[in-house]
């Protein structure tokens, strides 16, 4: 079984003992998070996709831990005009373990 919710602006696709990195929440370790679920599929393989059937299904997550990823380099430059700007950028993620669908 597995659901896609909607989390940080984004859609991810879950499954129940899983991890995943998401866009940094205000939540605290440990705590738990309710996400809204988008599309349900079950193991028998049926496809629950519209609101009234996923009005009461949820996915429970655990918070893990908060960080930053890796470093990205952004690198602008423009031939012949001496210009050439380097910046970098970490973006933060809150790491969440899913402990039930449904």
């Amino acid at each position: 079984m597995y659901a896609i919710v909607n989390v940080g602006g984004k859609q991810v696709k879950v499954e129940q003992g899983k991890w995943f990195k998401t866009e940094r929440m205000s939540a605290e370790v440990g705590s738990k998070v309710e996400l809204p679920v988008a599309l349900l599929v079950d193991d028998a393989g049926n496809v629950k996709a519209d609101a009234a059937s996923l009005a009461n299904v949820k996915v429970v997550c655990e918070v893990l831990a908060h960080g930053k990823d890796d470093k990205i380099v952004v690198f602008k430059y423009k031939a012949k005009k001496n210009e050439r700007k380097k910046q970098g950028h970490r973006q933060p993620y809150t790491k969440l373990n899913v402990v039930s669908i449904g």
